[in-house]
């Protein structure tokens, strides 16, 4: 049984009458006595909360940072109509600050025999599984003095994915996409170009490009044309260990590669390539690999919402290891992983012939801009040796990129609002490159 305010309420008015008008026992107990039976006969004409039927409906996905609408539909199977006051919980994480109270709280009456449907809206704060919890149901009398509670579990789950804020800036990068896809003459031909067609020489083209024979049949200068290959492999690995959870400005440096992963996937289907995925620390975390071009980019974001990393070093040698057994043929494997000296020097350094033998490589890592502030400091003590200790961070992590780049890598070091579009360039620039 649960009494409410309004049963309060009337006890303390009914106390107050009988002190005014009828101070004694006799006229307490009368008191007492009518408000007691009210709530008895209230609670008996409740409708039974045991008996309801519960049912749930609605989004099972949403974006980070977007909304999710999730139904819950409440069936009263007594001929008692029923007065509810619902609370809908699910995690803290599931909604913005100061949002929950309203969000999760609703009322409604059900006739008997009836159903009704209530929506929650859902914002979580975080990627990954969200869960319903208990749906707490407290049905009221027609006095509103008592009511019966209890609790049902309505299973649900909404899936918060990656925000892939960096798809702003696929447009642009489809239409250089465009250019290099047979529109245009690729002049640096190499191995990952293939003949598209014959055009007329135009001043600037690349005189390796004229095609002689068919100049003299036509009677005027003619070069061929060249566009990339389609069909090549992309093996995007991410590092899920230490470095990557370190956190730059709000979000961990995981995050931003995430959103570099997308964007290069998104773009590398359009220009139909193959793309897979694997994210490992000490293990295998995530493999995601020979899906088709429509279920790539779901089955990405869908496996990334739920990585985490890892608080402990990443095992280079798996990775690697790994690597090489989803990419037996020549690919471009992206690692997107830290360029902190040590990790890098002594675990990635000396298994790189093994990657740069067959494959081309990129590696992409999530700087700090607040190093560049920190350099910059100065005027007091504490600001210089703040900026000579951001300034030794960024000589390392130079000095890395540097023994990477001899060892034929291409390196990209960008904060993390630049991270997705850098790599979206370099992967154009190989393909143009003919390299890819």
């Amino acid at each position: 049984m649960a009494l409410t305010g309004r049963t309060a309420l009337l006890a303390a008015l009914g106390a107050l009458v009988v002190g005014l008008l009828l101070p004694s026992a006799a006229g307490l107990a009368a008191v007492t006595g009518t408000v007691l039976l009210a709530v008895v006969v209230d609670l008996v004409l409740a409708a039974p909360v045991r008996s309801l039927r519960l049912a749930r409906g609605g989004d099972t996905n949403v974006r980070l940072g977007e909304p999710a609408s999730v139904e819950l539909t409440v069936t009263n199977p007594s001929g008692r109509p029923l007065r509810a006051r619902i609370r809908d919980a699910w995690a803290p994480s599931a909604w913005r600050p100061g949002t929950e109270l309203a969000a999760s709280r609703h009322s409604l009456r059900i006739p008997g025999h009836e159903r009704r449907r209530v929506t929650t809206v859902l914002t979580p704060t975080r990627r990954g599984d969200h869960h319903a919890h208990k749906v707490t149901v407290r049905s009221l009398g027609p006095l509103g003095l008592a009511g019966r509670q209890g609790s049902h579990l309505v299973p649900w789950t909404v899936r918060a994915l990656p925000p892939f804020n960096s798809r702003k800036h696929l447009p642009s990068r489809l239409a250089r996409l465009r250019e290099l896809d047979g529109r245009t003459s690729v002049l640096t031909r190499g191995q990952g170009t293939e003949f598209d067609s014959l055009r007329e020489y135009l001043a600037g083209d690349d005189v390796r490009s004229i095609d002689w024979r068919a100049s003299a049949r036509r009677h005027t200068v003619a070069v061929r044309t060249w566009r990339p290959e389609r069909d090549r492999h992309i093996l995007i690995v991410l590092d899920t260990g230490r470095t990557s959870a370190g956190r730059v400005g709000d979000a961990p440096r995981l995050d931003a590669s995430l959103d570099a992963a997308l964007l290069l996937t998104a773009l590398a289907t359009k220009a139909g390539d193959r793309v897979d995925l694997l994210a490992h620390d000490l293990r295998k975390r995530v493999s995601v690999a020979g899906r088709s071009p429509s279920e790539i980019l779901p089955a990405f974001t869908s496996a990334m919402a739920v990585m985490e990393p890892a608080l402990y070093e990443t095992d280079m040698r798996s990775m690697v290891a790994t690597a090489l057994k989803m990419a037996p043929h020549r690919s471009l494997i992206v690692l997107l992983t830290g360029l902190d000296a040590a990790p890098v020097e002594d675990g990635l350094l000396p298994l790189l012939p093994m990657l740069t033998k067959r494959h081309e490589v990129v590696l992409a890592s999530v700087s700090d801009p607040r190093l560049d502030e920190l350099a910059a400091g100065r005027g007091t003590v504490e600001a210089v040796y703040g900026a000579a200790a951001a300034e030794q961070t960024r000589a390392d992590r130079r000095r890395t990129a540097d023994r990477l780049t001899r060892q034929g890598i291409t390196v990209l070091d960008a904060p993390p609002a630049s991270v997705a579009p850098a790599l979206a360039d370099a992967y154009l620039a190989l393909k143009a490159a003919g390299r890819l």
